[in-house]
């Protein structure tokens, strides 16, 4: 076998010994090990993102805080973004201090992160809700959030996120 033959065949098999998940949370990899922060429209209440890589890079989690007014107490969240090899697709389970839970997928449109519309389970019953994450830069991205209600979506709450310290 000459050296070209042998090249070839060495970047086969490294391509099928690859994890199945590889490459596929590109359109999230801007976020990961990095912190990031919004203020909402009230200017007092401000959410915290920290992404991170687990399990060396099979999963990424985002850990994030909602810090309210003074006197309020913070809410606290978490989501394991993976990819379904079976499926061919990014999903998410998101979970949260209130006892609250969802589960989607992500999907990137260029520069967007698109979260379709996904069942949020609360303790005092559900709704439905979709997301959108758009770079501005290579600092920050935009997030306008929508709700379902009985007339179509309505709209939620928008943030700019900026990179912070951790």
């Amino acid at each position: 076998m000459n050296w070209h033959a042998s090249g070839f065949l060495c970047a086969l098999l490294a391509l099928w010994a690859a994890p199945a998940f590889a490459g596929s949370y590109e359109p999230l990899a801007f976020l990961a090990e990095h912190c990031w922060q919004g203020t909402f429209a009230d200017g007092k209440t401000t959410d915290k993102h920290c992404f991170s890589w687990v399990y060396g890079g099979k999963f990424l989690r985002d850990q994030h805080v909602v810090h309210r007014s003074a006197g309020q107490p913070d809410d606290f969240g978490e989501s394991i973004y993976l990819w379904d090899a079976g499926a061919r697709e990014l999903q998410y389970l998101y979970i949260e201090s209130g006892g609250g839970f969802s589960r989607g997928t992500v999907s990137g449109d260029g520069t967007t992160l698109v979260f379709p519309a996904a069942t949020y389970h609360g303790p005092d019953g559900t709704e439905t809700v979709r997301s959108r994450w758009q770079r501005s830069g290579n600092d920050g991205y935009d997030v306008v959030t929508e709700f379902q209600g009985k007339n179509g979506w309505m709209p939620g709450f928008a943030l700019h996120m900026q990179r912070v310290g951790n």
